[in-house]
Formats: structure tokens, sequence, C-alpha cells
């Protein structure tokens, strides 16, 4: 993914009219940079992640690799007395520490695997009664991403929620609260049709990030979701998800997407235990 093109549009998105006073705009417009730093922390975050997903494989292979050369040294050293003991000894206490690292890191990359799995797993079962068109469930370098369709969630050319929704990210929003070491990613979605609409929204931009707040809100005020493990932006029409040539492609691209992912923590603090290299 282009992180680069986040944008948010929250706080100046909600003046509704010119009888706003000066005073309420100030809120809003410190709301709105709350927002956007809270945004910007959590892509870097995604960012951070999805190369640390990489890096964990590499870690293992990497991990094993040294585990193999101490093996060897150590051969090397029981074959010739002259090195004496204290080697064997020191060897020995490090060819130990790579096979817990390594144990440790395959134990967590599967614990978080089937973690995922299970999580994908139950979200497909429970909304297993939506339209397909509606909703798609899919895990990726270790993040679920839940993939819901404009209809579902909202009129033509409205942010609103619909009430009709509720079923479905109430499924969504229980996944999320038994899980509480994932975090949550709202994104706005649009097709590449220009924005014909008055009032707050302006254009697609508007409308992307509006509506994922609107869906942050929902989880939040409705559904009991912790607001400090989520995080909302609009993406606009640049991201879609297949050409907008077609009627069905540019429905297929008017979406919003709940990412549930697991908090950067975890990845860092398993890279902070790697024994050093030799």
């Amino acid at each position: 993914m282009n992180m680069s093109k986040w944008i948010f549009g929250f706080g100046a998105l909600l003046i509704l009219s010119a009888c706003v006073s000066k005073k309420e705009y100030a809120a809003l417009q410190a709301t709105s940079d709350k927002h956007k730093e809270e945004f910007i922390k959590k892509d870097k975050e995604y960012g951070e992640l999805a190369v640390q997903a990489d890096a964990f494989k590499d870690n293992i292979a990497l991990a094993e690799k040294q585990n193999s050369n101490l093996q060897k040294a150590l051969e090397a050293c029981l074959s010739n007395s002259a090195q004496g003991s204290a080697n064997i000894t020191k060897l020995l206490d490090e060819v130990n520490k790579s096979n817990a690292y390594i144990k440790k890191l395959v134990d967590s990359k599967f614990k978080n695997d089937s973690l995922n799995l299970f999580i994908s797993n139950s979200l497909k079962r429970s909304l297993d009664n939506i339209d397909d068109e509606d909703v798609d469930v899919k895990v990726l370098k270790g993040v679920v991403f839940i993939s819901l369709s404009d209809g579902l969630l909202y009129q033509t050319g409205s942010y609103d929620v619909l009430p009709s929704a509720e079923p479905v990210l109430a499924k969504v929003a229980k996944i999320i609260n038994d899980y509480q070491d994932y975090d949550v990613l709202v994104e706005g979605h649009t097709d590449n049709e220009s924005f014909s609409g008055s009032g707050v929204i302006k254009d697609n931009w508007d409308l992307s990030a509006m509506r994922a707040t609107s869906v942050v809100r929902f989880l939040q005020d409705k559904l009991n979701v912790a607001p400090e493990r989520m995080t909302a932006g609009g993406r606009s029409e640049y991201n879609p998800k297949v050409s907008n040539e077609s009627e069905e492609g540019k429905a297929a691209n008017r979406r919003t997407v709940i990412v549930v992912m697991p908090k950067l923590g975890q990845f860092l603090d398993l890279m902070n235990q790697a024994p050093a290299g030799n």
C-alpha cells in the first residue's frame, strides 16, 4: 500500500453551517488535529507492521542458519581436545540460546497464524447469512481485512450508517472486543465518480473520511468498542480494489474496510529478544 496517500478529513467537515461559533469551530478543529495525529501514528505503525511481518520470517531463517553454524563449531571443538572445556561450555550456551529463540519465533508465528485464522473463520461463520457481494473477509500477512460494501452501510452520497447495518457491525464488534491484543483501522473508499452533492461534503476525500469516522463512532457508541483501539481515515478513490471502467467495478470500489491487526509492540518485543549474531 502507498500509505503516503492517506488523507484525513475529520474536524473541518463537521462544520454544518455559518451559524457555528468561533469557539465551536476551534473545538472541532482541535478534535480534527487530534484525530489526524492519531491516524498518522497508526498509519506509521501499520507500515512498520508489514515490514516486521516480512522480517519475522527472515529472522527465523537467520536464526536457524546461526544455529547450524554453532552446531558445526561445537563439533569442531569436540574433535579438538586442545580447545578446552570452557569453550565447549560457551558454545553449548550459545546453541541453547539460539534453539530457544528459534522455538519462540516459531511458536509465536504459529500462535498468530492460528489466531488470525480463527478470527477470520469466526467472522465468516457469523456473517454467512449476508450477501457475499456485501461482505468480504481476508487474512494477509497476519492482518484481517473485513470489506463492507457502501450499499450495506449507507445511502447513496451519505455518510450516516444505516440502522440495518447494525447486525453486521455487531458481529464484527464482538470479534474485536473478544481479542483485546488487536488494533482496528477503518478505511473509507469511493469510486472515481466526482461527488455531486452539497453541504459539508465537498468531494470523495470528504465522503470517504466521513464514512470511516461514522463507522468508528457507531462501533464506539453503540457497540462498545474502545475508542483508543480504533483509527479512522479516508482513501478517496485512490486505492481501488478493481478497475473503475465498469459499473460493477465502481460498485466493488465503494466500500469501507475494517482492518484488525496485531499491535506492533508484540513484533518489536520478539525482535529485541534475538540473540547476538556470530
